[in-house]
């Protein structure tokens, strides 16, 4: 697209987006979906899908492992005391729905930056829009197979926990002002092929030790709250300083709700189950085969929660806080080129030290013309099964700016 005129560029953008009035083509007055496509081949495709799962193995285990560790194991890795009791809690077969593995093709292969297994955001960005994009282009989508999937996977978790209910209550949930998390949520609601209701969180009535309430007073059973972390929900308060997000927790904990993603999801939500995922591997632990070490030493970054090792090999390297969102808090070390985030809002959380592997760059063009962006993947997996991929475009530090950039499949190069 070097050639393209700027202004044909912009006014056919708008065109095409506008075919999705339930998208959110710009966000905050700043174009967010690009008329662009990041080109794939099938077979670096298949290996995106193989490295997911993989690596959502490696998760899955190390989940298992967790619920069998002292507390004080998991204070190390950030979680407060107010959410330990609901940590081992589990619900599904699956640790998650869904959860987005972000990757990125280095010199040295691909390598896996970090798992959202709570709240992924990107979701009908790649498992639904894409496709649109790709017919603009007329290239093959690579997504094609992946919306059917995660429906079946959302209407089988929901269909199978509400079994013996005669008239099951099912929410979907967000907050009602922010834009991205509305739609997104109203996606997931459309892949239900049951009844369900879409409710603003802020009209939810709880009773504490009892139930969770639509505003109609109708009891619901089945909460799905894709877009609202556990680690926000923990600090909620009513008026009168009821600790409500916890109330809730404990609906789910006591059988009189059931939530998704459940609160599993939020066990491996913590950057800092890395640096335990390193350190038994450093160890050559037993508790992974072979095999599984050799895929962490594949794909996994060398990952602390102390710089030591880092400083003292004299290598670069990336401070992260354990929960933190969209690029807030991050801070690279790397001698005399060290960069940190605009944003600092998460700087008293537990500290993940990760050896930091620069993202690759890419020719990409936006409204602003053909610009040379970093790019990072994002990887989906439907439950222990890969779903979409999509690419990220923005800065150096992947933050709340980077665009959606589509992809495509392309032939091989011969």
């Amino acid at each position: 697209m070097e050639n393209v005129n700027l202004h044909d560029y912009q006014q056919k953008r708008k065109e095409v987006y506008k075919r999705l009035p339930d998208f959110w083509a710009d966000l905050q007055d700043s174009y967010y979906a690009l008329l662009d496509y990041y080109p794939f081949t099938k077979s670096e495709v298949d290996e995106i899908h193989s490295v997911t799962e993989q690596i959502g193995k490696i998760y899955d285990k190390t989940a298992r492992l967790m619920r069998q560790l002292p507390d004080d194991i998991f204070y190390m890795l950030g979680y407060s005391k107010e959410i330990l009791p609901f940590l081992r809690h589990k619900t599904i077969e699956s640790e998650g729905i869904i959860r987005r593995i972000d990757l990125a093709l280095t010199k040295d292969g691909w390598k896996h930056y970090e798992c959202n297994s709570d709240t992924p955001t990107f979701i009908m960005e790649t498992h639904h829009v894409n496709g649109y994009i790709t017919d603009y282009f007329n290239v093959k989508n690579p997504n094609v197979e992946s919306e059917m999937k995660l429906s079946s996977a959302i209407n089988h978790v929901i269909n199978k926990s509400i079994k013996g209910l005669d008239e099951p209550m099912i929410v979907f949930t967000a907050h009602g002002d922010h834009e991205e998390d509305w739609k997104t949520v109203k996606y997931i609601q459309s892949l239900y092929k049951g009844k369900s209701q879409l409710i603003s969180l802020e009209d939810l009535q709880i009773t504490e030790n009892d139930g969770l309430y639509t505003p109609k007073g109708e009891r619901i059973h089945i909460l799905y709250r894709q877009t609202y972390p556990i680690e926000h929900l923990e600090l909620d308060q009513s008026s009168d300083g009821t600790k409500i997000g916890l109330a809730l927790l404990q609906l789910v904990i006591d059988g009189k709700l059931i939530m998704f993603n459940p609160i599993s999801s939020f066990l491996l939500q913590s950057k800092a189950v890395q640096a335990l995922i390193w350190n038994l591997h450093i160890e050559q632990s037993d508790v992974f085969t072979v095999e599984e070490h050799e895929v962490i030493s594949n794909y996994f970054l060398p990952t602390f929660l102390e710089p030591d090792y880092f400083i003292e090999h004299k290598l670069p390297y990336i401070e992260k806080p354990a929960f933190g969102r969209e690029g807030d808090s991050i801070k690279i070390y790397d001698g005399e080129h060290s960069q940190q985030s605009n944003q600092n809002n998460y700087s008293n959380q537990v500290m993940v030290y990760q050896q930091y592997s620069p993202l690759p760059k890419r020719k990409v063009m936006t409204p602003d013309g053909m610009l040379d962006l970093h790019v990072l993947v994002g990887s989906f997996l439907i439950k222990e099964e890969y779903g979409a991929i999509g690419v990220r475009a923005g800065n150096i530090i992947t933050g709340n700016e980077s665009c959606f950039l589509p992809v495509g499949l392309v032939e091989e190069e011969i």
